[in-house]
């Protein structure tokens, strides 16, 4: 090391220091100038160099270098004179010429180094892995992303071997091969894919000094090509969904133009795509305005507009939804419904629930109104008769509610989950009647294979069968209903073959099964097998107690049938109504309340006694006029009814004693009073 002595310590001075204290090979012991401000001097004292105004006080026979930075002639001669022999002494150009060289060796340096940041810079700010090796196979290159994607700190993986960091490497072959390889696929140990680029590194003399990749992870890449298939697997079965549904479907874009219509949309509007794709959203509206267009301005859906669409106006309900993603509004889409399949699917439904309704029982015992005794012990005999699953006859004056005990005796037995079929015996035409009731069997004359049609009575499985008016059924009807009622089997017509009976029969008639008996009409075994369980309904003028009561259950379903909020029946038309005999029972009363609200004005609430029907109160002395009117049965039946009642007036009521007078049993008393409908005096 060359000890120096810097003579002037201006700015070419301060400038040498500077770079000299860098260096290795020289050691600066002193910096003098006569100038105690001199920035060298400064310098020199924070880098702990002796300092001085004079220079002869520094030089010593171990200088080596006496460096002349001052400019002045006479100084130069004085250094040269004073100097040993092998003390060099350098003047001021030459020592300029120094500071330049070595400025600009640190210049070069700096440079370099910079060059060499902003390599590594890029070399690890790109997102692609890079590793080099030398030609003994090890690790002269290992940028921060290949640190990444190897999962090996770059600090250990330099000038290792790379079958040590990356066992599965080819660059090793590269440099045996001299070949570049392309976009090679290659699984790491950590399961990352990556894509490689290996190149080999030749030296300007041709030979192969090592070899360099670039891989870049393509799991991102792979992840992103299955959500683009997913997506166009979902785009395709979407398109595929709305181009074969049968609702008719319009897609418009975020400015109203036609982007996609399926092919049921071009069966209900008689538009084809080239008249709707890329086409105003109005194109197809004939009737109405455009509800693609409000819901791109509003941005909120619109349901069940009506319209007329296409050339020939059909009547359409609309529906639209705006397509929103991330919060941009990218369209619209509408479903388009025919009023006309509406409303036929309407009248379809209803249809089935008319049909549904013959399947199930609508009323229970609580839709029965009354609190009269006659009324509450004909309860109280129905709810026995639902206890059992014996067959029930239900008796009564047309219009006394035969159907709605039939409804509730099902509904408060065990077979009310079952269930409940209605046959009108009167109805129905004689020769299907009996099909309908049991079912037949005949062959296919084409085909040859048997044609199985199952009956209402087997079709009611384990439920309920009411048959209405059954006094209507023919003699061969009747056969074959007693037979099943004795067997406990259904024989279907035309077939040997036969099936359980497993539903309850529960029987209607207003009509005298007596009567019928004595005159060849209706079967006395079948008449037996029906009666074991009797219910006879008194007719309504013989619980006229019950009338207000029937009255307010009675507006209450009407209100509901016609929209109206009558509030009842007002006192004086209650007294009108029980004044009069009902020939037409509890049936005739909901007639005449129905004609009452349907003329009434609708800011009436109360019927009154103006809006009834004229009713003629005197229709028992009309009775007593025309009762010998009818034929001979009917007029002994009359006569029977009239001497029942004259004895029973005459006894108080006491039926023991009026059975005694008349010669019959007590029993067959009580029958005739239930059959002719008696009024008797209480206390008897």
């Amino acid at each position: 090391m060359q000890n120096v002595l810097i003579v002037g310590a201006g700015r070419g001075g301060t400038a040498l220091l500077r770079v000299m204290a860098e260096s290795d090979a020289f050691q600066v012991y002193a910096v003098v100038d006569p100038n105690p401000h001199a920035p060298g001097l400064a310098l020199a004292q924070s880098l702990h160099i002796k300092t001085g105004k004079e220079w002869k006080e520094h030089l010593s026979h171990e200088t080596d270098i006496i460096i002349d930075v001052t400019g002045d002639a006479q100084t130069f001669i004085d250094l040269r004179n004073a100097r040993s022999t092998h003390t060099v002494l350098v003047p001021g150009s030459v020592a300029s010429l120094i500071y330049q060289l070595l400025t600009e060796k640190e210049s070069l340096i700096e440079r370099m180094e910079n060059d060499s940041f902003i390599r590594d810079l890029i070399v690890n700010s790109t997102h692609d892995g890079m590793i080099g090796i030398d030609f003994s196979h090890r690790i002269i290159l290992f940028n921060d992303q290949a640190s990444a994607m190897v999962g090996v700190p770059k600090e250990k993986a330099m000038g290792e071997v790379i079958y040590q960091v990356i066992p599965m490497s080819g660059l090793p072959r590269i440099i045996e091969t001299g070949r570049t390889e392309n976009n090679q696929e290659l699984i790491l140990d950590n399961g990352l894919k990556v894509v490689t680029t290996r190149i080999p590194m030749i030296n300007d003399s041709g030979e192969i000094i090592g070899a360099f990749a670039v891989f870049k992870d393509i799991t991102e890449v792979v992840n992103l090509a299955e959500e683009m298939t997913n997506l166009r697997e979902i785009q395709t079965m979407l398109e595929a969904i709305i181009q074969s549904s049968d609702e008719a479907i319009s897609v418009v874009d975020e400015h109203g133009r036609g982007l996609l219509i399926n092919p049921a949309y071009t069966r209900l509007t008689g538009l084809s795509e080239s008249e709707v794709i890329n086409q105003p959203a109005t194109t197809d509206i004939s009737e109405g305005e455009s509800m693609h267009m409000q819901v791109l301005k509003t941005r909120r859906p619109v349901r069940g507009a009506n319209m007329r669409v296409g050339p020939n106006k059909k009547e359409v309900v609309v529906n639209v939804a705006p397509v929103i993603v991330n919060g941009q509004l990218k369209g619209s889409v509408g479903v388009i419904h025919d009023m006309s399949e509406i409303q036929s699917l309407t009248s379809e439904l209803d249809r089935a629930r008319r049909i549904i309704r013959t399947l199930e029982a609508k009323y229970t015992f609580d839709d029965i109104v009354g609190k009269s005794d006659d009324i509450q012990l004909v309860i109280e005999q129905a709810r026995v008769a639902s206890n059992t699953s014996t067959t029930v006859l239900v008796r009564g004056e047309a219009g006394t509610g035969k159907e709605l005990f039939a409804h509730a005796i099902h509904n408060a037995s065990k077979r009310r989950y079952y269930s409940f079929l209605k046959v009108n015996c009167a109805s129905m035409p004689t020769a299907f009647l009996k099909e309908a009731l049991f079912g037949s069997e005949e062959k296919d004359p084409s085909s040859g294979d048997l044609i199985v049609k199952t009956g209402l009575l087997e079709q009611a499985g384990e439920g309920s069968i009411f048959l209405d008016e059954i006094g209507e059924l023919s003699i061969g009807t009747q056969e074959a209903l007693l037979k099943a009622l004795q067997t406990k089997t259904i024989s279907r017509m035309n077939s040997e073959n036969a099936v359980s009976l497993k539903a309850r029969i529960i029987a209607a008639t207003n009509h005298n099964l007596e009567r019928a008996i004595a005159e060849g009409k209706f079967l006395e075994e079948l008449y037996y097998y029906l009666t074991k369980l009797p219910i006879q309904l008194p007719s309504l003028r013989n619980h006229k107690m019950d009338i207000p009561q029937l009255c307010e259950r009675l507006v209450q379903n009407l209100n509901q049938a016609f929209g109206r909020h009558v509030k009842g029946v007002s006192a004086a038309a209650i007294k009108q109504l029980m004044d009069y005999t009902w020939p037409g029972n509890v049936r005739e009363l909901e007639n005449v309340l129905s004609r009452a609200m349907i003329f009434m004005h609708h800011q009436e609430t109360m019927i009154e006694t103006k809006h009834l029907i004229p009713l003629h109160t005197s229709h028992v002395q009309q009775t007593k006029t025309d009762e010998h009117k009818g034929t001979l049965a009917e007029q002994l039946e009359q006569l029977e009814k009239q001497i029942i009642e004259q004895t029973l007036v005459k006894y108080k009521g006491n039926k023991t004693a009026a059975s005694k007078e008349l010669d019959i049993s007590i029993r067959n008393l009580y029958y005739k009073i239930e059959k002719y409908e008696v009024e008797v005096e209480k206390g008897g």
